[in-house]
C-alpha cells in the first residue's frame, strides 16, 4: 500500500515593489511565505539559516533586482569577544536586569515603543502603529518567541527586545528602548545580553537580521565579532577589512 505525505506544499510569493527603508532611491521587493501549522518551527529554523527573517506569521527575504545590500549576519556567540566600547557599555548598564517574559503585549511596553518610534523613526510606518498593531507584532507568532525586558532596581522599563528561539540560536526580531537614555547605548547592550544568554543555553549563534554596510543605522551590526555573513549560499566569517567604520 502506498502512503502519501499529508504535508502541504509550501508556497512562496514575491511582494510588489516598495521604497527601500534603508537606502534612499532604491526599491525593495521580498519573497515571503507563511509560517503555520506543526511544521512552522522547523521551517522557520531552516529559513533562518537560509537568511530569512520573521514578521508575525510570515518569513521573508529581500529579492531586490540589481541590489544585494542586505546581508544576513549572525554572531558566533561562543567565540564572541567584546571590544573596549562594548565592555564600557556593559559596565554602564550593570544596574539593569534582563528578564525573559512571554510574548504578550502590555500598555507599559507600548508606551515605551511609542516614545522610541517618535524619537528615532518619526517618519517610519511603525510610528503610526496603535496598540492593536503592536500587540499583533508581539503576539502573532507561530513559533517559540519571548520578550526580553530590561529594568532597573526600581522596576523602570528601559528597553525590550522581541526574540525568537531557534534550534541553533536566538534571533533578535525587534528591539526598542527609552530614547532619553541614549547614553546607555541600549541597542548594543541588548545584543550583548543575547550573546551571553545564547552561550548560557549552549546555542551557537545570535541572528541579527540584515547588515547593510551603506546604511548608517544598520552598519553597527558588523561591530560584534566574530560574526558570519551569508554569501553565495554559505555562512562565512565576516572579513574584518570589510567592516564599515
Amino acid at each position: 500500500m502506498l502512503h502519501r505525505s499529508a504535508r502541504r506544499p509550501q508556497f512562496f510569493y514575491t511582494t510588489a515593489p516598495l521604497p527601500c527603508p534603508y537606502l534612499a532611491g532604491r526599491t525593495e521587493r521580498k519573497i515571503v511565505t507563511e509560517l503555520t501549522g506543526p511544521e512552522a518551527e522547523p521551517l522557520h529554523d531552516r529559513l533562518s539559516r537560509a537568511g530569512f527573517r520573521r514578521s508575525h506569521n510570515i518569513a521573508y527575504s529581500p529579492v531586490c533586482p540589481g541590489c544585494h545590500a542586505c546581508i544576513p549576519i549572525r554572531i558566533d556567540a561562543a567565540r564572541f569577544q567584546p571590544d573596549r566600547t562594548q565592555r564600557r557599555i556593559a559596565r554602564g548598564n550593570a544596574d539593569l536586569v534582563g528578564e525573559t517574559v512571554p510574548a504578550r503585549a502590555t500598555a507599559e511596553q507600548f508606551a515605551l515603543f511609542q516614545r522610541y518610534q517618535r524619537a528615532r523613526h518619526q517618519d517610519g510606518d511603525m510610528a503610526a502603529m496603535g496598540f492593536y498593531d503592536y500587540r499583533a507584532m508581539v503576539e502573532d507568532t507561530p513559533i517559540t518567541t519571548g520578550l526580553i525586558e530590561f529594568r532597573d532596581a526600581g522596576g523602570r522599563l528601559y528597553g525590550a527586545c522581541l526574540t525568537d528561539w531557534l534550534s541553533d540560536g536566538l534571533s533578535a526580531v525587534y528591539s526598542f528602548y527609552d530614547p532619553e537614555a541614549e547614553k546607555r547605548s541600549l541597542g548594543t547592550h541588548t545584543v550583548l545580553w543575547l550573546v551571553e544568554r545564547a552561550v548560557t543555553l549552549g546555542l551557537p549563534y545570535v541572528y541579527l537580521g540584515y547588515w547593510v554596510p551603506q546604511s548608517r543605522k544598520m552598519a553597527y551590526k558588523a561591530r560584534f565579532r566574530p560574526s558570519e555573513i551569508l554569501t553565495g549560499g554559505q555562512w562565512r566569517p565576516l572579513n574584518v577589512e570589510a567592516l564599515v567604520p
